[in-house]
């Protein structure tokens, strides 16, 4: 059976399986689901093992496993390795979402007429991954493969990815191959197809301002004692200026500029502002001046706070004058800001801001460099093909804001350029209530990585 025939044929199985992948809530920050994150890997293991791949392994790391698997085709043949992840980011707010987060519902939406998958996990990164398994099987159904592949899909990617350094040095060996295929990034929609060449690195940490032994009444102690809350809202007011530049000292020293044709190549990706505003319920954008909204979410570094608590937050009133409060910060970087560096800078700055009467601790947690990959390569040749063959159009090579660690990690200890070729939209929803994944997008998905083995093998000469 020819390909297209057997994703048409096989495709309400292909939903109802990865139904069944995403209703494991595989939280990997917590440690309440320890066990939902290996389910969710031995899970994926036996599909691997179901569909006869010669090797299968489920690695334990300090943290959570990875599941390795394999197929190998011919020495002569070039080699694919799969990246993806199984894990989830918590679903929390539960009172946002319209339909329980880990009890798949398909509905349609105006940017997914034909129906698309809601569920935490559904774009990011399960239902992407689960594309790649399925690819496999079409590929499988049609004889020998065209190249040797190796999946590595691990359990920590939304925690930093803490133990892959380590597996990956360790197992260099076994995960040579000639490109990295990771699906984990978006299209600019479903009729303007992309492959992501950039991506922003990382800096995240958390913030604490501590003042008083205990929370006080705030009517005898008020005026006398600095508040933490109050410490910790100036502070930080004063990481940014009135022009939208984070104000810590050296932040931007290794920043690249582009150039302005650089930047006119940029702005050939379509974009729409006043539908962008609509889509996520704000009057209009701000930033830092001088950038368009697609080069401030894709060139230029930020500084946000992602969380901030202190105090009595409960229902009614308490009048106290809170000991502590804290807040999460994640700084986005690009190509040669590096986040250890950054994250010293912010450190020393964000003390030095402190006042007397309070105590501030800075604890990292996580962090990644940026990346920018080559469109001159063969692997992307392949993908810029097997995309024109499934959307009819070549695609346009983009740059993203969010951060995938491990894109650095495989340039660096691989030697390699992964390919970015995700099937999301910006619209899906992912890290926010109501994540959801069209179904076309998550068919066109397999049918096009089905594509990308034939074109990355006739490209080889294989």
């Amino acid at each position: 059976m020819d390909p297209v025939s057997y994703l048409e044929a096989n495709q309400e199985r292909f939903l109802a399986e990865l139904d069944a992948f995403l209703r494991i809530p595989s939280v990997s920050s917590d440690s309440r689901h320890a066990a939902d994150v290996k389910r969710a890997a031995d899970w994926l293991a036996d599909e691997f093992r179901r569909l006869g791949a010669d090797r299968v392994e489920i690695y334990p790391t300090p943290g959570h496993p990875v599941v390795y698997a394999e197929q190998h085709a011919g020495d002569h043949l070039p080699t694919i390795l799969v990246y993806g992840h199984y894990d989830v980011q918590p679903p929390d707010p539960l009172d946002l979402w319209d339909s329980p987060p880990f009890e798949p519902v398909i509905k349609a939406t105006p940017l997914h007429p034909q129906g698309a998958i809601f569920a935490r996990g559904s774009c990011d990164d399960k239902g992407q991954v689960y594309m790649h398994v399925k690819a496999f099987e079409m590929l499988k159904q049609q004889g020998p493969l065209p190249c040797n592949v190796k999946f590595l899909v691990e359990g920590e990617e939304e925690v930093g990815s803490t133990n892959l350094e380590g597996f990956v040095k360790q197992y260099r060996d076994m995960l040579r191959a000639g490109v990295v295929l990771i699906s984990d990034t978006s299209l600019l929609s479903i009729d303007t197809p992309s492959i992501t060449v950039g991506l922003r690195g990382l800096a995240y940490l958390e913030v604490t301002v501590t003042g008083p032994s205990r929370d006080l009444h705030s009517g005898v102690y008020g005026g006398a004692v600095d508040n933490p809350i109050n410490v910790l809202c100036q502070m930080i007011a004063s990481l940014k200026d009135a022009q939208g530049r984070v104000a810590i000292p050296g932040f931007y020293d290794r920043v690249v500029n582009l150039s302005e044709a650089e930047r006119a190549e940029l702005a050939r990706r379509p974009h729409d502002e006043a539908a962008y505003c609509e889509s996520i319920g704000i009057r209009q954008t701000g930033g830092e001046a001088g950038y368009s909204t697609p080069e401030r979410t894709s060139i230029r570094p930020t500084l946000d706070v992602n969380g901030m608590w202190g105090g009595y937050t409960g229902e009614g009133a308490k009048t106290v004058l809170p000991s502590k409060a804290s807040a999460k910060i994640s700084m986005r970087l690009v190509p040669d800001q590096h986040p250890d560096e950054i994250t010293r800078l912010f450190t020393e700055h964000f003390l030095r801001l402190a006042p007397p009467t309070v105590s501030v601790t800075v604890t990292p947690h996580h962090g990644g460099n940026a990346a920018v990959v080559s469109t001159e390569t063969p692997a992307y040749r392949a993908a810029a093909l097997a995309m024109e063959d499934t959307f009819g159009k070549r695609p346009i090579p983009t740059r993203e804001g969010g951060s995938i660690p491990i894109v650095a990690l495989f340039q660096r200890e691989l030697g390699l350029d992964p390919v970015l070729m995700g099937f999301g939209l910006d619209s899906d929803a992912i890290h926010s209530p109501n994540e959801h994944y069209g179904v076309l997008n998550y068919l066109k998905g397999i049918e096009t990585i089905e594509r990308f083995h034939h074109h990355f093998a006739a490209l080889h000469g294989a």
